[in-house]
């Protein structure tokens, strides 16, 4: 399956973006989703993931209550809506997708990957 991450974009702290992961191609079967970070000379880190059918979900602590997971009911685009932005949310985001669905956050477990996009926080 080949991802692209949309959404991203410049934002005022308190604002909100949404970003979107389109699916293409053809899967192999059932796959989960997972959004992943990575600022400027900083490592890439975990952000939040969600279940095939969408019925787990899991996320970074300090996104926990401002950032959301879904996926369409098609199962062919999975959003991250991020509210109450913070200018520590500054970094290039990325999609992935993964065979099972996991919550340790762990990168080596996707084997798909869209290419970032980046988003800024800043007043």
């Amino acid at each position: 399956v080949q991802l692209q991450a949309s959404g991203g974009g410049p934002a005022q702290p308190g604002e909100s973006l949404r970003l979107s992961c389109s699916a293409s191609g053809r899967a192999s079967g059932n796959y989960a989703v997972g959004w992943f970070r990575q600022a400027p000379r900083k490592d890439r880190e975990f952000v939040a993931a969600i279940s095939w059918g969408g019925g787990r979900t899991s996320y970074k602590e300090s996104v926990k209550g401002r950032f959301t997971i879904y996926r369409d009911g098609a199962k062919t685009t999975v959003y991250l809506q991020m509210n109450n932005l913070k200018p520590e949310d500054t970094a290039v985001y990325y999609c992935a997708a993964a065979p099972r669905y996991r919550d340790n956050g762990l990168s080596s477990d996707y084997d798909s990957w869209g290419q970032g996009t980046k988003v800024t926080v800043s007043s």
